[in-house]
């Protein structure tokens, strides 16, 4: 999609996109656009309602937004008009700017119009959206001057597009290899370094925890590395560290799931918004130094698979207790965060996962677990979600969950055993592996990564964390 931008509507012929503001239900003054009058019986711009109107050679519909409307509510609606009256979008399309439009606005405006050409049907045959054609051009009539808005909108839509396919797409596809290849390839096109750990790489290494994850799986384990250095970088250019889960299947290991395995594709969710964020601070230019690993491993159930009770040595040169095989991604997350920390020394670190069923037990699906030692990173996390529609909620660190993880034969153990707490256990595992990093965060995102809307009948992605981490970047 590309846009342009209109001063009036003359000549023009096609779908002509109008967003309202509420009035209400009993108002005398219609709706009035483009010699159209729209009675408030019929329309009166209530939230989540659209109007069609045929006239003048044109399709005019009349989006409806409340009286007043937050960012994540303004993408789904024009993503939801996007998607679902697709037959109403031709080849020549106009969206009109109300007035009082922020930039904000716009930019959820046309980030969720690109969105909404997702399609969930991978193998299956269906008509390409209009806004993909090659040729097409959305017209933008504004008085004001939106162009670097619109432009960094569709920018994080493209990203945000590719994660939803990165964790949509079977695991039969999508394998560590196929993330690697993935990263190697944006990394190319988008101006980051990509560095990829095989096996005998990651053996070398060192990388113990990471390898004992993946080594039953017949998809070799690909410990990702990327930089992004913004132009002109020097000594004082701020530099961000991000690690994020890529198990491109959890079987549970020889723990195995009973319920619920049919979603474990999803669990490299987290390893994809690092994915995303790396192709969108690097798309976006930003002045910030970024580090990024994706340990990408197969959680299966094998000969080789590694067991209950073992004891593993991790990058960091720490021994594990095994008591869980389900427990696996705070295993390759430690290795992850270790080699960050000891090799490129980033001044803030977050890691991102889809670790606890806890993490959905205390929030539902609408929002993630915070953990931070560092009150001000957790104030911009915090800030940065709310902006966006990407919500947080810190979840304490206190020592006195330090027991939770502590281990008779080992330096620790990998899970409380514990039918309570478990993303705080988590968490107090993670932060063993940090160092005392001084401004390190991990998200939690089981609830949110991954779940049900109204744009598919089955659960799907939802590329959180792909803004998120971006903006986050982008506020420091």
């Amino acid at each position: 999609m590309k846009t342009n931008t209109i001063q009036n509507l003359e000549g023009f012929s096609g779908t002509i996109l109008i967003p309202v503001f509420e009035t209400y239900a009993k108002s005398l003054v219609p709706i009035e656009f483009h010699g159209i009058s729209v009675h408030s019986k019929v329309f009166y711009g209530k939230k989540d309602t659209h109007y069609v109107v045929e006239k003048y050679d044109c399709t005019h519909i009349f989006i409806g937004l409340g009286a007043a409307i937050d960012y994540k509510s303004l993408k789904t609606t024009f993503r939801r008009i996007s998607a679902k009256q697709k037959d109403l979008l031709g080849t020549t399309v106009a969206l009109v700017l109300p007035e009082q439009f922020t930039v904000e606005q716009v930019e959820a405006t046309i980030s969720g119009l690109l969105l909404g050409t997702y399609d969930l049907g991978h193998f299956k045959k269906t008509d390409k959206h209009p806004f993909l054609n090659d040729d097409f051009e959305l017209s933008i009539l504004s008085k004001n001057d939106f162009i670097e808005t619109t432009n960094k909108a569709l920018k994080i839509a493209k990203a945000q597009l590719e994660i939803l396919n990165l964790v949509d797409l079977p695991p039969n596809v999508v394998t560590p290899k196929y993330l690697s290849n993935w990263a190697n390839e944006t990394g190319k096109k988008f101006g980051f370094e990509v560095e990829t750990l095989g096996f005998e790489a990651s053996k070398k290494a060192g990388l113990g925890a990471f390898l004992s994850v993946g080594k039953g799986s017949e998809n070799e384990p690909q410990f990702v590395i990327m930089n992004y250095y913004p132009k002109n970088a020097n000594a004082k250019t701020k530099h961000v560290g991000l690690v994020g889960k890529g198990i491109t299947f959890d079987t549970g290991g020889l723990n195995i799931k009973t319920a619920g395995m049919v979603h474990m594709k999803c669990d490299m969710a987290g390893g994809a918004a690092v994915f995303g964020a790396m192709q969108l601070i690097s798309d976006l230019k930003l002045p910030v130094k970024v580090t990024a690993i994706v340990p990408c491993a197969e959680n299966s159930v094998d000969s080789k698979s590694f067991l209950p009770s073992d004891v593993i040595h991790s990058y960091a040169g720490h021994s594990i207790e095994i008591i869980d095989t389900d427990a696996e991604g705070r295993l390759i997350l430690a290795d992850g965060l270790s080699y960050l920390i000891k090799n490129f020394k980033p001044e803030y670190i977050v890691d991102i996962a889809t670790l606890t069923g806890s993490a959905v037990g205390t929030f539902g699906y609408e929002c993630a677990a915070l953990f931070t030692n560092n009150e001000a990173i957790s104030k911009k996390l915090q800030e940065s979600g709310d902006a966006i529609g990407e919500r947080l909620w810190q979840l304490p660190l206190w020592d006195s969950y330090k027991s939770d993880i502590e281990s008779d034969i080992a330096d620790v153990k990998n899970y409380s055993g514990k039918p309570f707490a478990g993303a705080i256990s988590a968490a107090k595992f993670l932060e063993y592996f940090t160092e005392e990093h001084k401004a390190w965060a991990h998200l939690d995102i089981a609830g949110v990564a991954f779940g049900d809307d109204e744009f598919a009948k089955s659960k799907h992605a939802t590329a959180y964390g792909v803004h998120l981490l971006t903006k986050f970047i982008e506020n420091l």
